[in-house]
């Protein structure tokens, strides 16, 4: 398991023609392009992925076309719904598809008991038959997973491991220690932080930031395993001034920026956007176009579809 488990993992967008038609092409393209930048594997349908836009059958056609294009590369299918039987269902999908693993994060916008957020897990990991990932994000979900309700359902469901997001970084550290007694893994989903991540304990980082700069951060893991100090800082300082750079725009539209400033297709924004948004989306992509061409980064990918505001009245482009 740790040795399947570790390495940068894409947080993956996912390119929509429409608000109920995928985008089969750029999706192919850019899991291509992930691949080709030496990616360790894909979480699929994450924050990144923009899941609470989908509807269930959406989610079930993005596994199933997300595993295929990874070819062998290891998937994880965020399988996450306040609503245990969704949650059931998307998970029995994921191992008919063929993916790798699942990640559930705890329900949310109500709030749970620490012992009810227990039998959540262990009712999904009961049945959902593969590798299960525990996804913390109490900033998105109002529920935060506490040391020893992770203890609680590692001893009575396998755990493959933890997506560890949000603000207290330091937690990182509590858990990779119970990660070594309980024998799991811990992912950060701070890309900007993957060094010192890993110094916690971290093996690793499951990211959106990769949809763009996949080089850079599989980069920052190897100099870290390998002990190049200079190179974990001069990559870490670049990965440091991208995320700078993509939070003038708000998660996750950011990242469809990140990812057509690196020539490739996002698709249309899932979410009603202002004049105002869109015109920080073109500033957004053109100076992050600039930096990798002052870093000597490609950006040959297939740019040319219009990124447009899922609010039809306003339809508005992002120039290229």
């Amino acid at each position: 398991m740790h040795e399947k488990w570790n390495g940068i993992v894409a947080a993956l967008w996912t390119p929509m023609k429409s608000e109920s038609e995928l985008d089969a092409t750029a999706l192919r393209t850019n899991v291509a392009f992930l691949k080709q930048q030496g990616i360790h594997g894909i979480l699929a349908l994450g924050s990144t992925g923009e899941f609470l836009y989908l509807s269930p059958a959406l989610r079930k056609e993005v596994m199933q076309k997300v595993v295929a294009c990874a070819d062998g590369l290891p998937v994880v299918c965020n399988i996450s719904d306040i609503r245990h039987k969704v949650v059931a269902d998307l998970g029995k999908h994921a191992q008919s598809v063929g993916a790798s693993a699942v990640a559930l994060l705890p329900p949310y916008y109500y709030s749970f008991a620490q012992a009810d957020l227990v039998e959540w897990y262990v009712r999904a990991g009961e049945e959902v038959r593969l590798p299960l990932f525990i996804y913390n994000f109490p900033e998105r979900t109002g529920n935060p997973l506490s040391l020893n309700t992770i203890e609680a359902i590692t001893d009575q469901v396998p755990i493959a491991g933890i997506k560890q997001s949000g603000g207290d970084f330091s937690y990182h550290g509590s858990l990779a220690q119970l990660g070594r007694k309980k024998n799991f893994v811990v992912f950060t989903g701070s890309d900007t932080r993957i060094a010192e991540a890993m110094e916690l304990g971290a093996c690793g980082c499951m990211g959106g930031l990769a949809n763009g700069i996949p080089d850079l951060m599989v980069e920052v893991y190897a100099a870290v395993r390998s002990g190049n100090v200079e190179r974990v800082r001069l990559c870490s300082e670049r990965v440091s001034e991208v995320g700078h750079l993509v939070d003038t725009v708000g998660f996750p539209t950011n990242i469809a920026a990140l990812i057509e400033a690196r020539g490739h297709s996002a698709g249309r924004l899932k979410s009603i956007t202002s004049a105002d948004t869109l015109n920080r989306f073109r500033r957004l992509k053109a100076d992050l176009r600039d930096l990798f061409e002052k870093w000597g980064l490609s950006c040959n990918g297939h740019d040319g579809v219009a990124v447009v505001a899922a609010d039809s009245t306003t339809q508005q482009m992002a120039s290229r």
